[in-house]
């Protein structure tokens, strides 16, 4: 069966079943990997998945069910699950399924070309990475991780109400991570690049910069402890943003679980802060025309000039709050229910870099890595205390690694107290709840502990 021909015989199936309203909801999606070990190709896999999720109205309850196989017998079987599911409901929620917004944006996150790369051109890059590292220096050990990723998804909503739509979106990384030692230290050091534009990746480049960055961590020391001018680099910005990001969510406002919760037009951060959340960014990761109910997306300010304008609302946490839905309804596959999570989500970028944001700052800490940030970090409180790495900063320049240290504080805090924000905007990786990046943050003090 074709798309078309399931869902139409989807919907007449549950029509006779009893169903008032019904939604499709197909993935189909395609990923490649290869990570190169020891010139060798360790890992290779390449998976197309098609999905589909079907949601219904039954007796005023929704019922859920999913497929991966497109023929008449997976028709009965969306059809009786979900309306079996729909019957063992007991909550009073009202979950809503959505006839389509007025107009929908027109949204560039499918790059053609870069779907046409051939495979052959991927693995040279993970070998290049690998190989880069090794002549980059000769302290360089081993390569632990060389690898290219990419991936494509096409997504199509359609309901018995109206709503029939489409997109695509692609997108890749390239990772290196190696390991240097010197006497009996040993350190490691790391790079990447995401994209959908295939001149963006540049191994020779990115192993470079893992290769400098662990050479220079070796001669890394602890600094006293006390408070100190911070700067987060954008990489380990954007690590803290993405761990706090869900303090931004009607659904975890709504539930008690966001000290924003009655903030709304009230000052949350420094002046000069600019929280966006962007769906139709050319080429985000992230970037769609409509969201996982079908509401058409558009871009927002969360937090403007440092003034909290909104959350991230669903349908449901929407009609809940007595607004309107952001679009930022999140299924994470054809399997899941539907939560609140951004979309690209990122601190605007401001006109001044790094190594001008030292300048600026003087003396102080500049941290570029985090770690500990699933078990230092209390999503609910905005506290975190969490062992960190970087440089040391003297009259506007870097003058040694540090390590063995922890950097602790409150991501609220944290906010009000960005003293600049950096021009250079970086994502992190991906993964599920958002496409989340920031610029280097300059951090009035925070408290460091270490020797």
């Amino acid at each position: 069966m074709t798309i078309k021909e399931f869902q139409d015989a989807v919907f007449s199936a549950g029509k006779r079943a009893g169903f008032s309203a019904m939604e499709l909801y197909v993935s189909q999606s395609r990923s490649f990997n290869v990570k190169i070990f020891q010139k060798e190709v360790d890992n290779y896999s390449l998976a197309n998945v098609l999905g589909v999720g079907f949601r219904g109205e039954f007796s005023g309850k929704m019922g859920y069910a999913y497929t991966e196989i497109l023929d008449e017998d997976s028709v009965q079987l969306l059809v009786q699950q979900a309306k079996g599911n729909a019957q063992l409901i007991d909550g009073d929620d009202e979950v809503e399924i959505f006839g389509g917004s007025p107009d929908y944006p027109t949204v560039e996150a499918f790059n053609h070309d870069f779907a046409n790369v051939p495979v052959e051109q991927k693995i040279t890059a993970a070998r290049a990475l690998e190989e880069s590292a090794f002549a980059a220096d000769a302290r360089v050990t081993s390569v632990n991780y060389a690898l290219f990723a990419d991936g494509e998804e096409e997504v199509h909503m359609a309901n018995t109400r109206g709503l029939q739509r489409s997109f695509r979106r692609n997108s890749g990384a390239c990772f290196v991570m190696v390991v240097v030692k010197a006497g009996d230290k040993v350190k490691t050091g790391s790079s990447y690049t995401i994209g959908n534009r295939w001149e963006l990746f540049e191994p020779t480049k990115l192993a470079q910069e893992a290769v400098e960055e662990a050479i220079s961590m070796l001669d890394a020391d602890s600094v006293a402890s006390k408070s100190y001018p911070i700067i987060f680099r954008n990489d380990a910005a954007g690590d803290l943003l993405k761990t706090f990001s869900g303090v931004f969510s009607a659904d975890n406002v709504q539930k008690g679980l966001s000290r924003l919760d009655g903030k709304l037009g009230e000052s949350v951060a420094a002046a000069h802060v600019t929280l966006l959340d962007d769906p139709l960014l050319q080429d985000g990761a992230a970037s769609a025309p409509f969201d996982g109910e079908g509401v058409a997306t558009y871009t927002k300010p969360v937090i403007n000039g440092g003034i909290l304008k909104t959350f991230l609302h669903n349908l449901k946490t929407a009609k809940k709050g007595g607004v309107s839905s952001t679009g930022n309804a999140y299924k994470s596959s054809f399997k899941a229910p539907i939560t609140v999570a951004p979309s690209n989500f990122f601190v605007q970028p401001g006109s001044q870099s790094l190594d001008e944001l030292m300048e600026q700052m003087q003396d102080g800490i500049v941290i570029t890595d985090l770690q500990g940030l699933h078990s230092g970090a209390n999503a609910v409180s905005g506290d975190f205390s969490l062992a960190a790495a970087g440089y040391r900063v003297e009259k506007g320049q870097i003058v040694g690694s540090v390590d063995q240290i922890t950097v602790a504080g409150n991501f609220f805090d944290v906010l009000r107290d960005i003293e600049a924000v950096g021009s250079d905007l970086k994502f992190g990786m991906g993964g599920h709840g958002g496409n989340v990046g920031c610029p280097s943050l300059w951090i009035k003090s925070l408290a460091v502990a270490g020797k």
